[in-house]
């Protein structure tokens, strides 16, 4: 009984062939310099779709959808809710997110829908709410969806979180391109560039790519400073405000 079965199977196996898609992407620039002129930058991601080495067909076949998935360095992100006491806003409730980007960028040639399934998408965590609800701690489901929402929309309104349905450019069948607006109070450290390549809502290849902002010249020298010497830090800081105050007292009293 094995023997038919194992027949049959590779008999499919020549007669459908298998995904032989791969990707080919590239960001434009590795490295974005911070410097005291620095009011952002935008880069740009493109690749293309070909066939995988040793694939039967030396052309692929779409139509294909992508998807690009720009996330920055992790930080633990405090949501908090504000009520009137008496007359007074107060915080009255938090919920913590821990390790959660710095800045959650989805870029698509189509709206997600359109692409795959809801349960597809939140496995690959493409969806940047259910991310942002499974990083709440400590938090019951109904105050890790409220807070995880109001989260978002707060990210999204200091541009920091986007889903663009429009971000992705097919320039050919299988050439694309999408750019990626950093802002300038963008957070130093590592990015990663994740690209989904879909097929009939079918994940046929993926492929990361990566990129880092870094803090150069003047600034990095305060930044390592303020870490690897805060005591020090802290005392220049102070004389520096104080040499400030007791000079504009010496040029107005003139």
């Amino acid at each position: 009984m094995r023997r038919p079965l194992l027949i049959l199977s590779t008999l499919l196996a020549l007669v459908v062939p298998a995904q032989a898609e791969r990707l080919v992407t590239t960001v434009s620039r590795d490295v974005v310099s911070i410097t005291s002129s620095f009011d952002g930058e935008t880069l740009t991601v493109f690749g293309n779709i070909e066939p995988k080495a040793g694939a039967a067909l030396p052309y692929v076949e779409g139509p294909y959808h992508i998807v690009i998935v720009i996330t920055g360095p992790l930080q633990n992100r405090v949501a908090r809710r504000k009520e009137n006491l008496l007359g007074v806003w107060l915080n009255t409730q938090q919920v913590v997110f821990e390790a959660f980007p710095s800045l959650y960028y989805v870029l698509s040639d189509t709206s997600l829908g359109n692409i795959a399934d809801p349960p597809t998408l939140d496995r690959l965590k493409i969806l940047p709410d259910r991310e942002a609800r499974k990083a709440a701690r400590g938090a019951s489901w109904w105050d890790s969806v409220l807070f995880a929402d109001e989260l978002v929309r707060l990210m999204r309104e200091e541009g920091f979180l986007n889903v663009n349905p429009q971000g992705v450019s097919f320039r050919s069948d299988t050439l694309y391109s999408a750019q990626v607006a950093l802002s300038s109070n963008v957070a130093p450290g590592p990015y990663l560039v994740h690209t989904y390549l879909f097929k009939d809502g079918v994940l046929v290849a993926d492929r990361s790519e990566g990129f880092s902002v870094r803090k150069t010249g003047f600034e990095r020298f305060l930044g390592l400073a303020a870490i690897q010497q805060p005591l020090l830090y802290g005392l220049a800081a102070v004389v520096l405000a104080l040499f400030t105050g007791w000079l504009g007292g010496v040029v107005f009293r003139r």
